[in-house]
């Protein structure tokens, strides 16, 4: 029986553990927090949205295109959804998305903690991985007092997102002194902060939206649901969606726009005329009160101003150039987006271990052999919806498996075994 260390207790590690202890192997996680999967219990705003049905290649993005959707097919989100059922979780969708029927992500936790006590997997916590060795065909593991001699091993250590959680970017540290390489790790499905004054006057608002990236005038992404205005700039999923290009252009030095439609489920000209409309129908309406019943008095506020239309001039003396500045305003908001959140606010990071360097059917390390990588931190995101938990269970039943099944092989060469 071939020995598995795992680096890292989230939802890849664990998972890992699961699949190589099924398959013979004895496993060791080892975790640096107080207790593993602590990141889990936070997904889906506590919920644990675990996956999606909705499954294409575009789905995961990666600089190394393909190479997350060879992976995503070996465990596909069927079966991640069948393997959590034969553990207790009974799956429930909601607009494609996948919880656990007690709509509780401590649910999810708590049946793999009970299948890894079922498998003697042990579990090593508040262990710094220090140090990972190879000499003659093993692994030395060097952790705060003790130092584990296994055949294979497993980096699930997450990437630099919400570090309290565990995520403090310490695998990518143990990966680049075996050699290993990253893309630019970057913060993603995260926060952007815009450069305008404004933003203070509209914090708290909730609308949908259509957000839209530009750098120049060349459209990265886009997405359409609840953003939500701050003191800083412009979140909600929307905005998460398309982070991860915001971060990427910044990183690269370019300049970024975003441009908001807050009517997204009218044209420019359909607007246009039912402002022209409404100020025949109401003439004597205020242009303070123009918008209301349409939109939230700050942002009402906020346009008239930015406008500079009178807020006592009289609809129905609006002009024709006025209303099209309106919107134009509405329909085509423009803001400097500045930055990004920081890691801590992230969800996940984009960038990581270049995955060029990794076997794109085992994840193996082609630099250092009997080295298997799973979850966060590879060069491998998804946008919100369950994909980066898709990619986590996916990545650690395939390097847990193979890590496993090459352990045993790398015996029974040793030991002349039939």
């Amino acid at each position: 029986m071939g020995y598995v260390v795992i680096i890292g207790g989230g939802a890849s590690g664990m998972m890992a553990a699961v699949a190589a202890a099924s398959a013979g192997a004895k496993v060791t996680i080892v975790e640096h927090k107080d207790r593993v999967g602590k990141k889990l219990l936070s997904t889906g705003n506590g919920k644990c949205n675990f996956t999606n049905a909705s499954q294409s290649a575009d789905c995961y993005h990666s600089d190394n295109k393909g190479f997350a959707w060879k992976i995503v097919c070996r465990f596909d989100e069927k079966a991640v959804c069948d393997f959590f059922r034969e553990l207790g979780v009974y799956p429930k969708e909601r607009n494609g998305c996948y919880y656990p029927h007690s709509a509780q992500a401590s649910s999810v936790l708590d049946v793999l903690r009970m299948e890894l006590e079922r498998l003697h997997v042990t579990i090593l916590t508040g262990q710094e991985c220090r140090g990972i060795l190879s000499r003659k065909g093993k692994f030395h593991i060097e952790l705060n007092d003790r130092e584990l001699i296994c055949d294979k091993v497993i980096l699930a250590a997450g990437s630099k997102a919400a570090a309290v959680t565990g995520s403090d970017g310490s695998g990518y540290i143990l990966a680049k002194k075996l050699g290993h390489h990253l893309i630019p790790v970057l913060p993603a499905l995260v926060q952007l902060k815009c450069a305008e004054s404004f933003y203070k006057s509209i914090s708290g608002v909730r609308i949908n939206a259509k957000v839209s990236l530009f750098t120049e005038e060349t459209l990265l992404a886009s997405d359409q649901g609840e953003v939500q205005l701050t003191a800083y700039g412009i979140s909600g999923i929307p905005t998460f969606q398309v982070s991860r290009y915001a971060a990427k252009a910044l990183y690269a030095g370019k300049k970024v726009t975003a441009r908001l439609d807050f009517a997204p489920e009218m044209s420019f000209d359909e607007l246009l005329s039912f402002f022209i409309q409404r100020a025949q129908t109401r003439p004597q309406k205020k242009a303070e009160e123009f918008l209301t019943g349409m939109f939230p008095k700050k942002l009402n506020d906020l346009w008239i101003r930015l406008c500079d239309i009178e807020r006592s001039k009289e609809a129905g003396s609006l002009t024709k150039r006025e209303l099209v500045k309106l919107t134009a305003m509405i329909k085509e908001f423009s803001t400097h987006v500045t930055s990004t959140n920081s890691f801590e606010q992230a969800q996940v990071c984009c960038g990581g271990i270049d995955t060029r360097e990794v076997n794109p059917l085992t994840l193996e390390s082609r630099l250092v052999p009997g080295m298997y990588f799973a979850g966060e931190i590879l060069d491998v995101d998804g946008p919100c919806g369950g994909y980066n938990l898709q990619w986590a269970w996916s990545s650690g039943h395939v390097a847990g498996r193979e890590a496993a099944n090459a352990s045993y092989q790398s015996i029974k060469t040793r030991t002349g075994a039939q």
